[in-house]
């Protein structure tokens, strides 16, 4: 199965997956240290005298993550044009140093554009689980598309 790519190219209810990320320790202190500094994502200790047992990555940083796996999973002539937000975005469980991270999309609802004919928007939700397949983070991206004009 491919990637979606224009509007019509998603169908609701269909899932994929991709992506293997893997979480350095490094990265998770880098991160942390430029736009989320809490003790907890900067050291073990910290990490451990709360209830995360360790250091564990911002929640901000498994967003980032995730942004990267879907770009990463684009085609090359991507049709996305762009996001207007997201919805119910939650951290369900810690990102450690170590993890693995892939992403489940599946297609919720779609709507035609009623300003604008070439396009239409897409609303998904987003999973991203660990290398024990345990939930750690699910988001609703709301997503808008070119339609495949040139191809009908």
């Amino acid at each position: 199965m491919s990637v979606p790519n224009f509007f019509e190219d998603f169908e609701i209810g269909t899932s994929q997956e991709f992506g293997n990320y893997h979480v350095s320790e490094a990265e998770i202190i880098d991160f942390a240290s430029k736009y989320d500094p809490q003790p907890f994502h900067l050291s073990h200790e910290a990490g451990k005298a709360m209830h995360f047992g360790g250091l564990c990555a911002s929640g901000w940083h498994t967003c980032s993550i995730a942004m990267r796996i879907t770009v990463d999973n684009l085609p090359e002539d991507s049709a996305s044009l762009g996001s207007p937000g997201i919805d119910e975005l939650r951290w369900t469980r810690p990102v450690f140093p170590g993890d693995n991270l892939r992403m489940k999309s599946t297609v919720m609802d779609k709507k035609e554009s009623r300003s604008r004919s070439d396009m239409g928007t897409v609303f998904l939700h987003n999973e991203i689980f660990n290398q024990k397949d345990e939930l750690v983070m699910s988001f609703k991206p709301i997503v808008m598309f070119k339609k495949n004009t040139g191809h009908s």
